[in-house]
C-alpha cells in the first residue's frame, strides 16, 4: 500500500482544501454524488474518461475524510451504494460556487486552456 514519504502541510484552509479535494475527479464524484445515491458503475458512466481503478482510489479518500459514506448490501453479488455525509453536504455550496464562477468566466478560462494545450 502506498505510504507518504513527505507528510502534507496543513497550515492553512487551502492546504487543508486541497488536501481533501486533490485528484481529477473528486469534485465530480462529490457533485454526481449528491444527486443521490450512487452505485459504483452509475459513477463510472458519469466519469467515462476515468478508469475504475482511479475513480476507486477517489471515492475510498473521500471516505477516509469523512465526504462521503459506502454502503454495502448483503447480497449476492455485492451491492455497494455511495451517499454523502452530513459533513460532506456542507461542500455542495463551494462546489457550486466554483461550477458558476467557471461559467462567468468560460470564454476566458477556454482560451487560457487552449493556448496552454498549444505550447
Amino acid at each position: 500500500m502506498y505510504e507518504r514519504k513527505i507528510l502534507p502541510n496543513l497550515n492553512c484552509g487551502l492546504d487543508l482544501i486541497g488536501e481533501v479535494l486533490y485528484g481529477k475527479w473528486k469534485i465530480r464524484l462529490l457533485w454526481f454524488i449528491n444527486e443521490g445515491n450512487k452505485r459504483p458503475s452509475e459513477l463510472q458512466r458519469k466519469i467515462p474518461d476515468a478508469s475504475r481503478r482511479v475513480l476507486n482510489i477517489q471515492l475510498k479518500e473521500l471516505e477516509e475524510h469523512d465526504l462521503i459514506k459506502k454502503k454495502i448490501y448483503p447480497v449476492v453479488p455485492p451491492k455497494v451504494e455511495y451517499r454523502l455525509t452530513e459533513f460532506g453536504k456542507t461542500l455542495i455550496p463551494v462546489i457550486a460556487a466554483m461550477g458558476q464562477w467557471a461559467d462567468e468566466h468560460e470564454v476566458h478560462l477556454r482560451d487560457v486552456i487552449l493556448k496552454q494545450n498549444l505550447v
